[in-house]
């Protein structure tokens, strides 16, 4: 770490100490093109564990990858009339190339459903076409005002999935299936919890007939949308024209459901989970797992040290106690002229889940000293059977990190709110999650809103719970 000074704290500064502690945890840094940002390689790599878990799910359930075009004809985005005023103010558009005028300008994509069902009307002649589960990994570009490291950015990684089916019922099986996908990863991997359910009309995506979302409630009590499942009824089927020929020969248009989840999870995990330390990653998710610290006290013991370390970095990688495919994630912190201190706090900071500390004591006792990022909790593991052990706290702490933040957002929900008096002097103090009756009238939401600054984050249904 270049810089040492303290981060500024949660309770004095929420906004500032998430600028600081994404920036000085190396997971982004801000790029030259105002609005974007660099993803490092910490946080590139918390990434690819959230995707390789969400495509593992996503793949269990019969879904298949594929990738669609950057550039998007502008006539395919005002084909649908309600998506195209939900995008409109955050389009990037292409109006040249090779030093020529197009002849018709190019939207980078927002969101992929114009392309995508275009593309599937060419592909679907008969129910025995359906259904088509299509996953993409891919960029896309969303003009944004006001930005934020991962939270909101001009450019982002996502997945998208995109498909279509042969009912009504198929479609909205399958956007409460994604959603369950979407909760199980974010608890069982992120230990993050989730309220799912609806989205009102006026919050749910553009072209929608129905949105629904799954909710996290961050350290500053506020709210995050961290993934959104759409059943979009018929709407894009009838702007592209996506139809098929039924069992009985009859001609109708096939529904379809879009879902996704993006970098902004990174951003979540860092609010849910983050101390004034840094960011504390849960360790289904954490590219490094375990760092093994070794301690010298002279130069001559440095080199038996390091040996020692790396023979301990070899039984936890060749342990294969939780799978051959989930080998432990370990790495040594050999380096030199920096002392061990300043090593603990860089680690920290980082978000590393377990530090163990190995020093000249330590082998003659047979043991490690493990810190846990997550409490600070320190203890003495043997030798003997150290791999497991680890294993075992690496599940401990992934458990007590939900535990913690589900502790957390209880805390700040209020139940059985029914006056709105009540309900306006809990928003004008600490805020939180209030479970409260709504009459459906879309004119309450929006007055509810612009004298609270509340909003419906969602309608909880039995079903999602």
């Amino acid at each position: 770490m270049s810089d040492d000074k303290k981060l500024t704290t949660r309770a004095d500064d929420f906004s500032a100490w998430y600028n600081e502690v994404v920036l000085r945890s190396e997971l982004a840094d801000y790029s030259p093109v105002k609005g974007s940002m660099v993803i490092r390689p910490n946080g590139y790599g918390i990434w690819e564990r959230m995707q390789r878990a969400l495509d593992d799910m996503f793949k269990a359930s019969g879904h298949v990858n594929a990738y669609f075009p950057l550039f998007i004809p502008q006539s395919f985005i005002a084909k649908e009339a309600k998506h195209v005023e939900g995008f409109a103010p955050e389009l990037a558009i292409v109006t040249h190339g090779g030093g020529k005028e197009l002849e018709e300008p190019l939207v980078v994509r927002p969101t992929s459903e114009t392309i995508i069902y275009h593309m599937y009307a060419k592909w679907v002649q008969s129910y025995r076409d359906l259904p088509i589960l299509i996953n993409q990994w891919a960029n896309v570009v969303r003009w944004e005002m006001r930005t934020r490291l991962f939270l909101r950015t001009l450019e982002f990684l996502w997945q998208e999935g995109h498909t279509a089916h042969a009912t009504h019922d198929e479609a909205e099986a399958e956007a409460i299936t994604i959603l369950g996908i979407y909760r199980k990863f974010a608890e069982e991997w992120m230990a993050m919890p989730v309220l799912t359910g609806l989205k009102s009309d006026n919050e749910r995506f553009a072209g929608a007939l129905r949105t629904y979302c799954i909710e996290a409630m961050m350290q500053d009590r506020k709210a995050l949308q961290a993934g959104t499942s759409h059943n979009l009824g018929q709407n894009f089927s009838k702007a592209f024209d996506l139809k098929f020929q039924t069992e009985t020969g009859t001609e109708e248009f096939a529904w379809n459901t879009s879902w996704g989840v993006s970098t902004r999870m990174v951003g979540g995990l860092v609010m849910t989970h983050g101390d004034d330390s840094g960011i504390v990653t849960p360790p289904r998710l954490a590219p490094i797992e375990v760092v093994i610290v070794p301690i010298w006290k002279t130069n001559d013991d440095r080199a038996g040290m390091v040996e020692a370390a790396m023979k301990l970095k070899a039984e936890l990688t060749d342990w294969t106690g939780r799978g051959e495919s989930d080998r432990l994630r370990v790495h040594v912190d050999a380096r030199d002229g920096i002392r061990s201190g300043a090593k603990y706090y860089e680690w920290e900071m980082r978000g590393v889940p377990l530090r163990l500390e190995l020093g000249a004591k330590d082998l003659e006792k047979q043991s490690v000293f493990s810190a846990r990022r997550d409490t600070r909790v320190k203890a003495p593991i043997p030798r003997a059977g150290a791999p497991a052990a680890v294993a075992d706290l690496l599940k401990t702490i992934q458990s007590d990190l939900f535990a913690a933040a589900l502790a957390r957002r209880e805390a700040a929900t209020i139940r059985g709110v029914t006056e709105y008096g009540q309900f306006k002097e809990i928003m004008a103090g600490d805020g939180g999650f209030v479970y409260a009756g709504w009459n459906g009238d879309p004119a309450v939401e929006a007055r509810v809103k612009e004298e609270t600054k509340a909003t419906i984050r969602v309608i909880p249904d039995a079903e999602f719970r």
